[in-house]
């Protein structure tokens, strides 16, 4: 199941055309949850490096411990000794990250591309233009947080 969760996050990556690879955290480098580790980092070509998108985590039991989370039987009256359930943490990605990494694989000179499974979110669009081209409208000059998404008030 743990594979499985990690194989999930990574066929939402390829139907971005992220680039990616998936990291197997060395015990050493695991928190005291964690009895097994997988990273899946995304490219990011501004900074040449992979980042984090997924942290995939199984836990075993360390967490059931303390939650007191148990699963077992009842024989007649007589109650069956209750085991600690092992648990595994994931999410399929991380929202903010994701987004920084789709705006720098698909940006373009003068704007930013739309990957094909989202344009059905955007209306069909391919393609999101720049507003403002720096370069022409006066180096130097601080442009508005907006200039790319305008408000939304």
């Amino acid at each position: 199941m743990h594979e499985e969760m990690i194989k999930n996050s990574e066929e939402f990556c390829q139907e971005l055309n992220i680039p990616y690879q998936v990291v197997a955290i060395v015990s050493g480098a695991l928190n005291d949850a964690a009895a097994k580790k997988y990273d899946l980092e995304g490219w990011f070509p501004a900074s040449n490096t992979y980042r984090e998108l997924v942290s995939c985590s199984n836990c075993t039991d360390y967490q059931s411990r303390r939650l007191e989370i148990r699963y077992g039987q009842k024989k007649s009256e007589e109650q069956v000794k209750k085991q600690y359930c092992h648990l595994l943490n994931s999410t399929l990605t991380a929202t903010e990250r994701t987004i920084c990494c789709i705006l720098e694989n698909y940006q373009k000179e003068d704007g930013v591309g739309i990957p094909e499974p989202l344009r059905k979110h955007m209306s069909g669009k391919e393609f999101l233009p720049f507003q403002n081209n720096p370069s022409i409208e006066g180096k130097g000059k601080k442009l508005k947080a907006w200039s790319f998404f305008p408000p939304s008030f």
